[in-house]
């Protein structure tokens, strides 16, 4: 059994930790160490290797290398309930709870005090107020735990977690669902554990909230550990630039506005798009043959913006116009209908169908604006299937093979070749070079340009900065669920969206 010198050991800590899955090494040799009585923030994009860094301490996956240390001792939790018992909570973004029960059978259920055989209501009530005079709430703990805030469902989440657990507390985006209030509220009780000497890991998405609760930052990318940086002197381009694996550059490539007629009216335009909760109101048009990038981290918005203008997502209000006229979009069939094409950050849940052909897979769209009444022809499905994977150079032995089998790279292209089959003009790319090869990523930088050269409207997201660089006539950047800038010809470097993406809040309410 390993164990460390008490005098140098935290309380948890993972020692070259790796995990793999089938064709990818999720982890990579990661370090990573929890003080008593710390916050310590684990940040990373989609893929850094967060979700199973905490699920390797907590049990829910088993490790494939490295070792995992508990108070010194070298600990392997077979299950997240052996984690618990060990000392080891977590607490998710969605209240792992039981909506109709008490409060306080919430947080004692299966260990609820017994009078005469019987579970004891008043005790266990008692009990519960105990618990929560902890955190410095004081309500009504018979009533059910539906009746109340999602805010304060998460201190519940969090006090049964401690009184179950005790050493390591793991919050994964425990904010993502709290306006600014509820997540001061939530943060007092942090703080309350932080000084009882508990080890706390906060996984968020907010940059103000990680600067405002941590002491700690570790940074993972691709698996691996980029490094460990305290947050008081840590700056938020730094930071950032940990995330994203780039130093700042100077290139740009001035776009300009040649070639679009900016005093003709926009083709597709949003005004005062938004849904409470989810991102605030925007205005946003993009012109023929344009591209507008959407810069920002994982969780600003990015997504949800996309979701939004494709009517993938409800929205609160506002309008749309189409080339000037006003455009109803209740659903993605209204959207399709307008002639809207939008491509999915990710294809494997959201896009690709991987029992089905390729060939099937390209003409869904088409098939589905047309009404399934109207079958497209197969004969013009095999050809409109041939043509992209020509076009396209999409790698398949033919249009028959299940699109599952093919590589990631072959996928987005397939999924992309399903939208252009719909003639679109207005096309929405969601990260539409993450994950696959740098060839397959050259050829789908090069069909962005050609499609805008074109005539086609696209409004592209992307985590590759300099890719945004490249081809953008404008950048739109997101941050904290707000559009916070819009970068124009020379003002889209790489280091004009980092700075933005940095920038703190401007507001009270950003970030709610």
């Amino acid at each position: 059994m390993t164990v460390v010198p008490s005098q140098s050991r935290p309380l948890l800590a993972a020692v070259g930790l790796s995990k793999t899955f089938p064709g990818t090494r999720a982890l990579d040799g990661v370090d990573f160490d929890l003080r008593a009585g710390e916050v310590h923030a684990l940040l990373g994009e989609n893929g850094a290797g967060k979700s199973t860094l905490i699920k390797c301490l907590t049990g829910a996956y088993r490790r494939d290398g490295g070792d995992i240390l508990l108070d010194g001792a070298s600990i392997d939790p077979r299950d997240t309930q052996e984690a618990q018992r060990l000392g080891i909570g977590t607490v998710y973004q969605e209240v792992n709870l039981l909506p109709n029960l008490t409060v306080a059978d919430n947080l004692l259920l299966g260990r609820q005090p017994l009078g005469f055989g019987f579970v004891s209501r008043r005790e266990t009530n008692r009990a519960a107020r105990e618990m929560l005079a902890r955190y410095g709430l004081t309500i009504d703990v018979s009533r059910s735990l539906d009746s109340y805030s999602v805010a304060v469902q998460q201190i519940i989440a969090i006090a049964r977690a401690v009184s179950l657990s005790g050493k390591v507390l793991i919050l994964d985006e425990p904010t993502a669902s709290l306006d600014r209030d509820e997540v001061r509220m939530l943060f007092d009780g942090v703080r309350s554990l932080r000084a009882e000497g508990l080890g706390i890991v906060f996984i968020s998405h907010f940059l103000d909230q990680v600067f405002d609760i941590s002491d700690r930052i570790t940074v993972l990318r691709n698996g691996k550990l980029v490094g460990v940086r305290d947050a008081a002197t840590l700056d938020r381009t730094q930071l950032i630039n940990m995330m994203l694996g780039r130093e700042l550059s100077e290139e740009t490539r001035d776009r300009g506005r040649s070639g679009l007629d900016y005093a003709a009216p926009p083709r597709i335009s949003f005004k005062g798009t938004g849904r409470a909760g989810v991102i605030a109101p925007f205005d946003l048009s993009v012109h023929r043959g344009e591209v507008v990038g959407v810069a920002g981290l994982l969780g600003s918005g990015r997504t949800e913006t996309a979701e939004l203008m494709f009517a993938a997502a409800p929205r609160d209000g506002g309008t749309v116009t189409k080339d000037g006229k006003p455009l109803k979009l209740a659903s993605p069939r209204d959207a399709i209908a307008a002639g809207f094409g939008f491509s999915p950050e990710d294809r494997k849940t959201s896009g690709i169908i991987g029992d089905m052909s390729v060939r099937e897979n390209i003409v869904l769209a088409l098939q589905a604006r047309q009404g399934w009444m109207r079958p497209v022809p197969l004969r013009r499905q095999r050809e409109m299937a041939d043509d992209y994977i020509r076009k396209l150079d999409i790698r398949t032995p033919d249009a028959e093979k299940p699109i599952g089998q093919l590589s990631g790279g072959n996928q987005q292209k397939a999924l992309l070749a399903r939208w252009l089959a719909t003639n679109p003009d207005f096309l929405i790319l969601d990260e539409p070079t993450r994950g696959i090869d740098v060839g397959a990523h050259a050829e789908i930088i090069r069909m962005i340009e050609d499609l805008c050269a074109g005539g086609m409207s696209l409004l592209v997201i992307s985590s590759e900065l300099d890719e945004l660089v490249t081809y953008s006539h404008r950048v739109i950047v997101v941050r904290d669920r707000v559009h916070v800038a819009e970068l124009v010809g020379e003002e889209i470097t790489t280091d004009s969206i980092v700075a933005a993406i940095a920038k703190p809040s401007p507001s009270p309410e950003a970030g709610a």
